[in-house]
C-alpha cells in the first residue's frame, strides 16, 4: 500500500507539472494573433471587390472585419508587404486596421481582434487536462480502494491460519472482487477449526479407548502367563488337565485378538476424519467440476480427454466428496495409464447413476484388483509413482458414507473404475 501511495503522489506531482507546463505555454509561446483570422476575412473581401466591385461589397457575414474604406494611393505609416510572385500589396498599421492594394487601388480594412479566443483556449486546455487528471486519479483510487485495500486485509489470513488462528472470524467483505474470496476463506477458517476441534475430540476418544482395551487386554494376557508358568512348573501332571489349561490359553489368545481386531477397525474408520454432508445436486454440476479442472490440463499433456454425458439428473449425497472421488479416479488414471486417452461416462442403472473413469495402458495384474480399495495397499504397477495406498481406499469410504459404492475392472489394457451415485428421491 506504501508503494501504491508513492505512485499516486508520482501521478499527482506529473499532473501538477503538466498543467504548469501547458499554462506557460499558452502564456508565453501560444500567440493566438497568430493565426489572425482577420486575414482571412481581409482575403474573401479583397477577392470579392476584384469580382464584384467595391460598391457592390457587404459586409454581413464577417466576424473580425468591421468596415473598409477606399483611401486612393496614399500610403499610412507602416511597412510594405510584398507577396512574392504576385502584384497584391498590402500595408499594416500600428492600429487596428490594415491597408491592402487591389488592383492599383489602396484599401482600408477596419478590424477587430477577439482576445476571448485565446482565452477559450486556454480554458479548453485546462478543462481537457483536469478531466484526463480526474479520470487518472479516479481510476487509482478505485484501484486503491476496491483492490489494494480489500487485498490488504486478507493477505495476513493465510499466515494466521498457518499458525493456527482459527478463532477470530475473517472481516465480512462485500467487495465485488474479494468478497467471494473473502467468503471461501472464512469457510476454511470454520472447516480447519471444526477439524481441529474433531481431531481433539478423536484424540480423547483414542486415549480413552487405548486406556480400556489396554485394561481388557490385560486381564486375558496375565492368566496365560500364569498358565504358562504353571505348565512350565510342571504343576499339572494330569495330560488332561494340561490339555485344559492349553485350551484356556488358546480362548484368552482369541479374546486378545478380538481387541486388536477393535483397535484396528477403530483406528481405520476414524483416523480419515470423513465428513459427509448429504445434500441433492446435480449430475451437470459435478461433471461442470472435472472438466474445469482437468481438460485444460490434459490437453497440455497430450492425454485426450473424453467425456459423455447424455443425460442430468438430481443426485443424492455431497458434491464435493462426489468431486474429490471422481478426480481421484482422473489422477489414478494419469499415473498409471500410458497416457493416451481418458474417458468419463455416465450410465442409469434402476435408482443409481455410474459414473466410470477408463483409461489406457493398464498394467495391473488381474489378481490385483480384488485388493485396490484396501487401505495402504499399491499394486505391483506403480513403480516409482509416488503415493500412499489410500486413494481408493478413501474414494470407498466416501461413496459407502453417501449411500454408494465403488468397484473396478479391467478390460484387456483398459482399467475402469466406477462410482455408483444414488439419484435423489
Amino acid at each position: 500500500m506504501r508503494g501504491f501511495n508513492r505512485i499516486l503522489a508520482a501521478v499527482a506531482i506529473v499532473t501538477a507539472i503538466i498543467f504548469l507546463c501547458a499554462n506557460l505555454f499558452l502564456a508565453y509561446c501560444g500567440d493566438f494573433s497568430r493565426e489572425r483570422p482577420y486575414r482571412v476575412e481581409v482575403s474573401r473581401i479583397a477577392k470579392e471587390i476584384g469580382r464584384n466591385g467595391f460598391e457592390a461589397l457587404s459586409l454581413e457575414g464577417y466576424r473580425y472585419v468591421v468596415n473598409v474604406e477606399k483611401i486612393g494611393e496614399e500610403v499610412s505609416d507602416g511597412y510594405w508587404d510584398i507577396a512574392v510572385g504576385g502584384s497584391v500589396y498590402s500595408f499594416e498599421g500600428n492600429c487596428d486596421y490594415l491597408i491592402r492594394g487591389i488592383e492599383g487601388i489602396l484599401y482600408r480594412f477596419d478590424y477587430i481582434v477577439d482576445a476571448g479566443d485565446g482565452r477559450r483556449i486556454v480554458f479548453l486546455v485546462n478543462i481537457v487536462l483536469g478531466i484526463m487528471g480526474l479520470l487518472i486519479f479516479g481510476i487509482l483510487f478505485y484501484v486503491r480502494s476496491q483492490i489494494l485495500r480489500p487485498l490488504k486485509e486478507l493477505v495476513d489470513v493465510p499466515r494466521q491460519l498457518s499458525r493456527g488462528m482459527l478463532t477470530v472470524p475473517i472481516k465480512e467483505n462485500k467487495n465485488r472482487f474479494f468478497g467471494q474470496l473473502a467468503w471461501g476463506m472464512d469457510l476454511l477458517r470454520e472447516s480447519m477449526e471444526e477439524q481441529k476441534k474433531q481431531a481433539l475430540r478423536q484424540q480423547q476418544e483414542h486415549e480413552t479407548m487405548l486406556s480400556s482395551l489396554s485394561h481388557d487386554i490385560k486381564t486375558p494376557l496375565s492368566a496365560i502367563k500364569l498358565y504358562a508358568k504353571a505348565l512350565e512348573r510342571g504343576l499339572y501332571e494330569e495330560r488332561g488337565r494340561q490339555l485344559e489349561i492349553m485350551g484356556n490359553i488358546g480362548k484368552k489368545a482369541d479374546e486378545i485378538e478380538v481387541y486388536v481386531g477393535q483397535l484396528t477397525k477403530a483406528l481405520r474408520e476414524d483416523f480419515l476424519s470423513l465428513s459427509i454432508k448429504n445434500e441433492e445436486f446435480y449430475l451437470s454440476a459435478l461433471l461442470q467440476e472435472i472438466k474445469q479442472h482437468y481438460r485444460e490440463s490434459l490437453l497440455l499433456a497430450g492425454t485426450d480427454f473424453i467425456v459423455v454425458q447424455s443425460f442430468d439428473c438430481l443426485l443424492a449425497g455431497d458434491m464435493d466428496r462426489g468431486v474429490e472421488v471422481l478426480q481421484n479416479f482422473v489422477e489414478n488414471a494419469i499415473k498409471y495409464g500410458d497416457g493416451k486417452w481418458i474417458s468419463l461416462d455416465f450410465s442409469q442403472e434402476e435408482d443409481c447413476v455410474l459414473a466410470t473413469v477408463r483409461n489406457s495402458g493398464c498394467t495391473l495384474f488381474d489378481s490385483e484388483l480384488p485388493h485396490i480399495f484396501e487401505s495402504f495397499w499399491r499394486g505391483s504397477n506403480v513403480g516409482a509413482v509416488p503415493g500412499s495406498g489410500l486413494g481408493l481406499f478413501i474414494c470407498r469410504q466416501l461413496m459407502h458414507r453417501m449411500g454408494g459404492e465403488v468397484f473396478a475392472a479391467r478390460e484387456g489394457d483398459v482399467f475402469a473404475v466406477t462410482a455408483v451415485f444414488g439419484k435423489a428421491l
